[in-house]
């Protein structure tokens, strides 16, 4: 009798053992869907907030022409303003909350050289901001990127057509 109750005792724990591990691995199971679904979430709303993002970015004080070219101007950058928020972006670089920022000149084309205080204005790419690490495509939008040229008859405002680009970081 002792020998059969001992073997029942044995059985049950055995049962018990083997469901708490299958509930373990189901539970483990749905975690990793869940946070996998929560990852991918989490990677969408941040090509959304970069899209949001770079619509606004164009028209925000740092970026916007302003009044500087007569009138407001919408989508209209200051490209004397950026080379300036380039030699600063340290202070800059948490604010927008992406990875990368970027302006290329369309029209006209001058030469594939990125902008610096050397060859400015006579460059197509400016790398305002770029943190490194693994990013998103970029989302963009054409912006009027304007500066005061001189000239003999005085000074004028000359824009031309380009792109502003806004990465978010890759969170999976």
């Amino acid at each position: 009798m002792k020998k059969k109750g001992q073997i029942k005792i044995q059985q049950t724990i055995f049962m018990i053992i083997a469901v708490t591990l299958l509930f373990v691995l189901v539970g483990l199971f749905f975690l990793s869907i869940t946070l996998n679904k929560l990852n991918k979430e989490a990677t969408s709303l941040s090509e959304k907030n970069s899209l949001m993002l770079v619509s606004k970015l164009a028209n925000s004080p740092e970026f916007s022409c302003g009044d500087s070219f007569g009138s407001n101007r919408p989508n209209c950058v200051d490209f004397d303003k950026i080379m300036s928020l380039k030699r600063n972006i340290d202070s800059y670089s948490e604010l927008w909350g992406v990875a990368k920022i970027e302006i290329r000149k369309i029209y006209p084309s001058t030469n594939n050289a990125s902008c610096t205080n050397e060859n400015y204005p006579n460059c197509n790419s400016l790398k305002i901001l770029n943190k490194n690490v693994k990013s998103l495509p970029y989302d963009s939008v054409f912006i009027a990127l304007c500066r005061k040229q001189a000239s003999q008859s005085g000074p004028y405002d000359k824009c031309e057509l380009a792109r502003l680009m806004v990465s978010s970081e890759d969170r999976t």
